[in-house]
């Protein structure tokens, strides 16, 4: 579990987890500055005086490597240190924007990586990054899905490119996958190309799958309003949706679309009145995919990469630096991401990007 931006709350959530769910973090492992989740664990006694207990304890892989994962005994709550946290760094301000936070949640979400493709550990799941502290601490991607992507590209001997993922934000009732990121809406709309949307298909299905262990039923959202009403209205549909959703289908995915955004979610949401139509929905851009599930609610919400050779997933908010040092803080969604890596890691995985890139040489 990395800290996250130690400006913001996701050191508290890290521990409020182990303080409300010990059986699910007994074996997970804080990477981050150990001051930082010191600081974090003052600030929880503040609402929960049972955290004042709680020691940071210091850990290496050595020790879990030697003698097998240990289950840490009670009010523990061990942290690996960064490997290239500056010395004597004084702590990020609560609340605002820091190079030196930046630099940390950065180096604390490459270290992670590199332990989880060593083999290491079975899954990371990062805390909450702010955009603005990466870029004042010169880190040139603009969040955890680009920067994973690249670390598994490095490690793999490939460019990124050639290691293609993908985002899927979850909740227990509807989940999303976009076809593009975080780039301009413009770009994003450049984006959508038969092998990209392929691509994100087979992603998809292949993640979905392991996860229901069963062929997942995907939807696939249309671009322009309506669909596209037969090329009224754009005919990114009839050129492009289309043909890759009949190219998924022949390859013996459960597909169906374009079909019209405006209900494609109401129809795939899974409520206690409504059973969903679809497993999954894959959106066009990233707002079209993530308004909907983030518009029910973010307490549950879950980020996954799809498409990593190893598992990574994260709660669905952000720094909320207005919260940051007050304790109150809720780590309800950093519960359902460690519950959602868990399922996932316990799943047999291979190194999904290299077998899309093998499935497509072969194709050629």
């Amino acid at each position: 579990m990395t800290q996250g931006d130690a400006a913001g709350i996701g050191p508290e959530t890290l521990v409020k987890a182990f303080l409300s769910q010990p059986e699910l973090t007994r074996q997970g492992v804080v990477v981050g500055s150990p001051e930082v989740m010191r600081r974090a664990v003052a600030a929880v006694a503040k609402r929960m005086p049972e955290a004042s207990a709680w020691q940071v304890v210091l850990v290496e892989p050595s020790q879990w490597m030697t003698a097998g994962w240990p289950v840490f005994p009670p009010q523990v709550l061990p942290v690996w240190p960064l490997l290239s946290e500056p010395l004597n760094a004084a702590l990020p301000r609560w609340g605002q924007v820091s190079a030196l936070a930046g630099q940390q949640a950065a180096a604390a979400v490459v270290q992670a990586a590199q332990a989880a493709l060593a083999g290491q550990v079975s899954a990371v799941v990062t805390g909450p990054l702010h955009k603005e502290s990466l870029h004042a601490g010169g880190v040139d991607f603009p969040g955890h899905t680009e920067l994973l992507q690249a670390e598994a590209a490095t490690f793999s001997g490939l460019s990124i490119a050639e290691v293609p993922v993908r985002m899927m934000l979850a909740n227990t009732e509807l989940r999303t996958v976009l076809v593009s990121i975080h780039v301009s809406l413009r770009q994003a709309l450049e984006a959508v190309t038969v092998e990209n949307l392929l691509q994100t298909l087979r992603i998809t299905h292949d993640s979905m799958s392991r996860l229901l262990g069963r062929s997942p039923r995907i939807a696939v959202a249309g671009l322009n309003p309506h669909a596209g009403e037969g090329g009224l209205f754009g005919r990114e549909e009839i050129e492009v949706i289309e043909p890759a959703v009949q190219q998924a289908v022949a390859l013996g995915l459960d597909a169906v679309g374009p079909l019209s955004p405006d209900t494609v979610f109401m129809r795939a949401r899974n409520s206690p009145s409504h059973s969903g139509e679809f497993d999954v929905v894959v959106a066009m851009y990233h707002d079209q995919g993530l308004i909907p599930v983030k518009y029910l609610g973010v307490d549950e919400g879950v980020n996954v990469t799809l498409g990593l050779p190893f598992v990574r997933t994260s709660p669905d908010h952000g720094t909320a630096f207005d919260k940051a040092g007050t304790g109150l803080a809720s780590e309800s969604s950093l519960v359902e991401a460690l519950k959602m890596a868990q399922k996932l890691s316990q799943q047999p995985r291979e190194a999904d990007s290299l077998r899309y890139n093998a499935r497509e040489s072969s194709s050629e």
